[in-house]
C-alpha cells in the first residue's frame, strides 16, 4: 500500500486535508486522539469505518441538510492523487470548500464526561440548568446544544455558554447551528435506537457554502460521539461504547496527563479497533470489509 508523499495543506489530529483548487480532500488516518494528545499508536482500518460511517450519515441526511461530500470514489479524484489509489481507498472523501463557523456544536442527550462534571458542580451544562438529581448516564428531559470554542492544534476546546455562541458568530448563524444540530441529533438518535445504540452525545461541524448552512467535516462516527449499546444501558453506570472512551479508560488509568501520551498495549488497540467495526456494522447495517482500489 502506497502511503501518501503529497504535503498535506492541513494536518489535523486524524485527517490531512489537500487543496485541489475548486474542492478539498478530506484523507482519514488511523491516527487516534484522546484528550486532545494525538497518540503514538495507530488503530487499523479507523480512518476508513470514519469515511464511511460520515457518508453513510450523509447521504442519510441529505434531504435534512445540505453536506459537503462531493464523493468517497477515488475515480473521482484528481490525478496527482492515483498512484496513491489503494491507500486512499475507502478512507478519503473529496469535499466542497466551505467558510468554516468557528463553533464545536454539541449535542448532549445523557449526561456523561465534561457534562456531567459541570452538572456535579453547579446543576448546569454550558449554562443550562438540569433538573435536579441526575448521575451518571441519565437521559436528559430534552437534547441540548451545548456549544465549544474550536481550538487549534494542541489547543483544548473550551465549552461556552449559547449566549457566549451569539457573541462569537452573531445570534442568527447560533441559532441556525443549533437548530441544525439538534434536528440532526435527534433523526440519528432515533434511526440508531432502532439499530440497538443510544447516541449518547456528539460534535457537528458547520460552514457556509454558497451563503447556505451546511453539515461539514465528520458525522456522528466513533471519534465525534458517545455510542452506547442499548441492551446493556443503566442509568448511575459507566457505559461500555463503540468509541475511543476504551482508549480514554485506559490512558486514565495508565497516565498522568504529563508530557508525552505513553504506547497502547496491543489488546487495546485490537479491542478498539473492533469496536469501531462493530459500530460500523451496527450503522449501516452492513458488514465490516475494506476497501481496496480497483
Amino acid at each position: 500500500m502506497a502511503e501518501m508523499e503529497l504535503r498535506p495543506d492541513s494536518h489535523g489530529k486524524v485527517r490531512d486535508i489537500y487543496d485541489c483548487g475548486d474542492s478539498l480532500l478530506m484523507v482519514a488516518s488511523d491516527r487516534i486522539s484522546a484528550y486532545d494528545f494525538i497518540l503514538p499508536d495507530e488503530i487499523p482500518y479507523k480512518g476508513e469505518i470514519l469515511t464511511r460511517i460520515s457518508a453513510f450519515w450523509f447521504e442519510r441526511f441529505a434531504d435534512l441538510i445540505p453536506n459537503h461530500m462531493i464523493s468517497c470514489d477515488v475515480a473521482d479524484l484528481p490525478d496527482e492523487f492515483k498512484p496513491y489509489a489503494d491507500y486512499l481507498a475507502g478512507r478519503s472523501m473529496l469535499v466542497k470548500k466551505a467558510q468554516t463557523v468557528p463553533i464545536e456544536c454539541i449535542v448532549r442527550g445523557y449526561l456523561t464526561g465534561s457534562g456531567k462534571k459541570t452538572y456535579d458542580e453547579d446543576g448546569t451544562v454550558c449554562g443550562i440548568k438540569l433538573p435536579d438529581g441526575l448521575t451518571e448516564a441519565s437521559k436528559l428531559p430534552e437534547p441540548i446544544f451545548t456549544p465549544s470554542t474550536k481550538a487549534e492544534l494542541g489547543d483544548h476546546d473550551e465549552n461556552i455558554s449559547f449566549e457566549r455562541c451569539c457573541e462569537i458568530v452573531g445570534t442568527d448563524v447560533a441559532e441556525q447551528l443549533r437548530d441544525a444540530s439538534l434536528a440532526i441529533y435527534k433523526a440519528a438518535a432515533d434511526y440508531a435506537a432502532e439499530q440497538g445504540i443510544i447516541i449518547a452525545d456528539t460534535k457537528f461541524e458547520f460552514g457556509f457554502i454558497d451563503g447556505k448552512l451546511t453539515l461539514i467535516d465528520e458525522c456522528l462516527t466513533p471519534d465525534s460521539s458517545r455510542f452506547w449499546p442499548a441492551d446493556s444501558y443503566e442509568e448511575g453506570k459507566v457505559q461500555p461504547s463503540y468509541d475511543k472512551q476504551y482508549v480514554r479508560d485506559w490512558l486514565r488509568a495508565n497516565w498522568d496527563m504529563t508530557g508525552e501520551p505513553p504506547r497502547i498495549p496491543t489488546d487495546v488497540i485490537k479491542g478498539t479497533s473492533d469496536r469501531y467495526q462493530e459500530a460500523f456494522q451496527i450503522i449501516t447495517g452492513a458488514a465490516f470489509h475494506p476497501v481496496r482500489a480497483n
